[in-house]
């Protein structure tokens, strides 16, 4: 990354934090600062308090003191799960929801007086740079984390993944039995990407002998293509492979999915004759994972 770029990262940060009341003890004129005033525009439904942290990227400690001096201005109620005594709820009570409310008012409020001056061609370019900002932005700083794949994060993953290809492929798509042991150790491992709590991606390498490895069910979410998260997740895999002894990459796939071709093209994969029985792939790849790395 170049030392302009950087620099221009940090100068939108401090226009916009100044421009957007950030720094303010009053957030919008609420008279609440902004940390307190963020929770109450996640809760727009009952939340576990896990969700609450996973939701703003907040540590337990901060979230607990937000939560209490929300509760002692009469504004929301925590109390256990009645499903699971170990977990928290937090629901706004009337006052929290008039609160959000007011917030959510003040800040279309804000939103309107900050496009004013500009003509409507102007808005829509603020407004479409501000949109391709906010995607690159969210896949930039996703988490991406080694799981087990039988995890609720991976399976609400996979299962996506192959009710696409179902939907996708001409004759349709059967997982068959799906062997999630070759994604553990020692044979395997599986990443999953996670926003602001909820698992958008995911990608599988498993080990195919000889120094070689493969990666299998990668797969983004629609809402993230187009923002650089595939070719994140495809690194981490290659980096994982590295890591554990692997010189060469392969893996395959199927006519349908142009955009995961033109991926790996891009990425340095280099075509080659078929190396399995998977009856649906159409082309099969490899790329040595020291040159990827030098």
């Amino acid at each position: 990354m170049t030392e302009g770029a950087t620099a221009r990262v940090r100068r939108f940060n401090r226009s916009w934090s100044q421009r957007a009341g950030v720094l303010d003890e009053s957030f919008l004129g609420s008279g609440r600062p902004i940390g307190p005033s963020r929770l109450l525009f996640e809760l727009d439904v009952e939340r576990p308090v896990r969700d609450l942290r996973d939701r703003t990227g907040l540590d337990s400690g901060y979230v607990s003191r937000l939560l209490r001096r929300l509760e002692d201005e009469g504004l929301v109620l925590t109390e256990a799960d009645p499903a699971d005594r170990r977990r928290r709820l937090v629901r706004l009570t009337s006052a929290g929801r008039q609160a959000r409310d007011d917030l959510e008012a003040r800040s279309e409020k804000l939103a309107a007086h900050l496009l004013a001056p500009l003509s409507p061609g102007q808005a829509e370019r603020l407004a479409a740079a501000l949109d391709t900002a906010d995607r690159l932005l969210r896949s930039a700083t996703v988490d991406i984390d080694r799981v087990d794949p039988a995890v609720d994060a991976a399976h609400t993953c996979l299962a996506e993944y192959f009710a696409e290809l179902a939907d996708r492929f001409t004759d349709g798509f059967d997982p068959g039995v799906d062997d999630l042991g070759a994604f553990r150790e020692p044979r395997g491992l599986f990443l999953v990407a996670v926003s602001q709590g909820e698992p958008i991606a995911c990608g599988g390498l498993h080990d195919l002998g000889q120094g070689v490895s493969e990666v299998k069910r990668m797969w983004v979410g629609p809402a993230w293509r187009g923002t650089g998260l595939g070719g994140r997740m495809l690194r981490a895999l290659e980096a994982a492979a590295l890591e554990r002894g692997a010189r060469m990459v392969r893996l395959d796939t199927n006519d349908t999915l142009t955009d995961a071709l033109a991926m790996y093209r891009r990425a340095g994969y280099v075509e080659i004759e078929r190396y399995n029985d998977n009856p649906y792939a159409q082309h099969w790849f490899e790329k040595s994972t020291v040159g990827s790395q030098a």
